[in-house]
Order: structure tokens, then sequence, then C-alpha cells
């Protein structure tokens, strides 16, 4: 049960934190025999700390002053860190936020699915800062301030936070949040977008804004001279179930684009669609995939939770064949269109909700060589008692929640008797604690 605590400099104590860092990458130490999780500290620093919350089992506090830092401990690349909730591992060396995740993975898989994997993975790492090529950014007037922010949520807030730049978002759009404040506190309609949608391809930079009530002309041709000088494709996402529409460049085509270049492939996309944030880690992550599933060209593959093709076309060009399955129709049309222009013939796809035990097509009574699954949060629990009739050798498993793969590695390894060969982590998403992880799995 949560306490609240009166805070006052009487409160204020000096201790050094353990060795070991929490799963959300703060100290950890034991003050008067309970475990207290301390925002901000780094293992074995000496340090000055004030109690914030109580509660039965644990205590949490605050950094208040630093005695000894940590020789992990670094200079924070954004000016907003602290303040803003987008990133909380700033003050930590990647090398120390990839040593957090990896225990983290390996902790989990240990306690939630009892299993150990056979070799553990070299930690795929990208760039740290403008990795972001997606992002949905808050807007919201602030009468007490006089002023309209862009941007994330406060620490621990619900209010949005004062930015003038983000470290970490791409730098086209990373390093103008104050001019587009300032382009959005000059329409009309300023009151009414909420929201401003963030989508990078290759070439260009995609902003869709989000307005709750009809935009005048004017607000358009601003919106418009903006993109224009800024070379922004510039979207309107009126109300739902109205849809997305291209304000400028009229005569670019609505759907944004990126490369693969290892494979030879690009990919289109919505602006709206779910494509990885990270584009430099999203084309490791995929030579890592392939190498580890290995397709040839006699066998056949299964592509579960596909998206638009990410990793169906890669596998299409070394399989025989491969069947991609997506929850949503819109999805496996735009993965179609993909195969399609990259004129790969040998793949498939189908519409199918991956989380119903009940599901029943012609494609789930097929065995495949191999299988690649790339679930939600949520995992693949349901799909994996199909596992047995699948009859696949191999599984790659592309897990963006440690807990949920820990489960359903369990159930892969002692009730569809896999073995856990390989997992390693992927640094996705930098200075977070958000893990993204590779496991593959052998039949025994």
């Amino acid at each position: 049960m949560k306490q609240n605590v009166t805070i006052d400099k009487q409160s204020e104590s000096a201790i050094k934190t353990g060795p070991n860092l929490s799963h959300d990458g703060r100290g950890i130490a034991i003050i008067e025999g309970k475990t207290t999780f301390i925002s901000g500290a780094l293992p074995g620093e000496e340090i000055t700390y004030r109690i914030t919350q109580k509660h039965r089992q644990y205590n949490e506090a605050a950094l208040i002053a630093l005695s000894t830092p940590s020789a992990e401990r670094t200079t924070p690349p954004c000016e907003h860190f602290g303040v803003c909730g987008g990133c909380s591992l700033q003050h930590m060396s990647t090398n120390l936020q990839l040593k957090m995740k990896e225990a983290t993975l390996l902790e989990q898989l240990k306690h939630f699915g009892k299993v150990v994997p056979e070799k553990v993975l070299p930690p795929l790492n990208g760039p740290t800062t403008g990795y972001r090529y997606k992002a949905r950014l808050g807007v919201k007037y602030v009468i007490k301030k006089g002023k309209l922010l862009v941007g994330f949520r406060e620490k621990s807030s619900r209010y949005l936070a004062d930015l003038n730049r983000c470290a970490v978002l791409h730098p086209k759009v990373g390093e103008h949040l104050h001019e587009l404040s300032e382009l959005i506190a000059s329409l009309l309609q300023y009151f009414h977008i909420p929201q401003i949608e963030v989508a990078m391809s290759d070439e260009a930079a995609g902003l869709v804004f989000r307005h709750m009530n009809p935009l005048p002309q004017g607000d358009k041709v601003k919106l418009a001279a903006f993109g224009e000088k800024h070379q922004f494709h510039i979207y309107l996402q009126p109300n739902p179930p109205e849809p997305v529409t291209l304000l400028t460049p009229q005569q670019e085509s609505l759907f944004l684009s990126y490369t693969l270049p290892e494979e030879d492939l690009r990919l289109k996309f919505h602006p709206l669609d779910f494509t990885q944030i990270n584009l430099a880690m999203n084309r490791l992550m995929i030579k890592q995939a392939m190498d580890l599933l290995d397709p040839t060209h006699d066998e056949t593959v299964l592509d579960l939770f596909c998206g638009i093709g990410n990793f169906t076309l890669p596998l299409a060009k070394r399989a025989k064949a491969v069947t991609g399955i997506e929850g949503s129709h819109e999805m496996t049309t735009r993965a179609l269109m993909n195969a399609h222009d990259n004129n790969l013939q040998n793949v498939a796809f189908y519409a199918a909700n991956l989380q119903d035990t009940a599901l029943n097509a012609p494609w789930l009574k097929q065995s495949y060589d191999k299988i690649l699954l790339d679930p939600p949060r949520a995992g693949a629990i349901e799909i994996l008692p199909r596992v047995l009739h699948f009859k696949a050798k191999r599984i790659v498993y592309i897990s963006c929640n440690p807990a949920t793969l820990a489960r359903d590695a369990g159930e892969l390894v002692h009730q569809y008797h896999y073995k856990l060969k390989y997992a390693g982590i992927m640094n996705m998403f930098p200075h977070t604690s958000h893990i993204e992880a590779m496991a593959v799995f052998d039949k025994e």
C-alpha cells in the first residue's frame, strides 16, 4: 500500500548504492532494512537521496546529490533530460544500458519461462541519438504559460514538457520543435490540434496533423507553406473515420517508403502504419533474423504478425515460398503491394486474428519448415498450440516484451519440446528501459 511522504530537508541522507539496477534502470540500496529504488542513481555511487514514496514491500527515492559518481555515468545528450519523460537513461553509458537490458531479458526468461538459452547473442546496437523515425507528439496550448507546447509528456506526469528540441528524434524533426510550436500557435484552429504523428522515410519526413475541427483554408495554406519551406510531407487527419489526406507536396504519393539496401528492397507504408521506429536497428535486426533462420530455396516459411512485409520479403528472396499472416486486411494489402513492387511472386498474405484460438483457415493446416514470429507486446501464446501441426524445425521469435517472450519460451520448451538455442537483446530504443529481443528455438 502506497503512503505519501512529507518531504523536508531532514529527510535527505547519504548512502552508497548496490551493484545492480532495477529493470527500469533505477539504482538499488537497502535502507533501514527495505529495498529502495533510487531514480537517477547508478550502481556503486555515493549519493545523497530523499525518500519520495513508501510502500509495504519497498520504498522509492530520488537522487539529490552525487558524492562519488559511477564511471558509467555520462552527460545526457538532451538539455531536457530529467524533465521530459521520453527518455529515462540518458545519464547511463550505452555499455551499461546494454548490460542492464541483457540481464533483464535473461532473468525474465529464467523466472517466467524457466528456460536458459544455450548461447547469449551479442547485443545489437546502433545510433543512440537522432534514431527515432516514428513518434507521436502531443500538442497543447498551456494558458498559464501563454505558450503552445509540442513534444512528449513530462516525467511521471500527464502534462506536456516544454521542449525546444529532442535529441532522439530524427534531427529533421527533433531540431525544429520550436518552429512547429510557432506554426501551430499561428493557426486559427490551434486549440483543436492535439497530436502530430511523425513518420520518416529514407528521403522524406511526414507530419500528420490530427485536427478535431475542420481547418479553414488559411490554416491549410500556412501548413503547406511550412511543409514546402522545411521539405516536409504534410498530412491532415480529421476525426475518424475520415481518411488521412496529403496536403503537400500534391504531386507525391500518399505513401512513404524505406529501403533495405542489403536486401535490395524498398517497402512502402502509410504514415500511420506500424513500422519500426529505428531504421538502422531494423536493418540490423533483419540481417540477424535472416542469418539465424537461414531459409533455403527448397524450404517454406511462415511469417506470423507480418505487417507490411518487413521480414516476409527478405525471406521470400531466400526461401521456396513464404506465407505472411497479419490481423489487418489493410496491412496484408500493403504487404502484397510491396511484394508486387519488388517482383516477388513466391509469397502469399492472409488476414487473420492470431489471438483467436478458434481460428480456422487453410494455411493453418499446412506444415512449414521454419517460422518467424514478430508479435505485439501481448506475445503469441494463442497461436503456439498450432506449432505441433506446423512441424517447423526452427522458430525465430522477435519480441518487444521480454516477459511475454519468457512465458512463450516456457511453452515452446516445456510443452512443445523445442530447445532455446539463442537469445539476445536489440537496442531498438536507446536511453529507455524498453527491451526488444530475438530468440531462436530448434525442434528437439
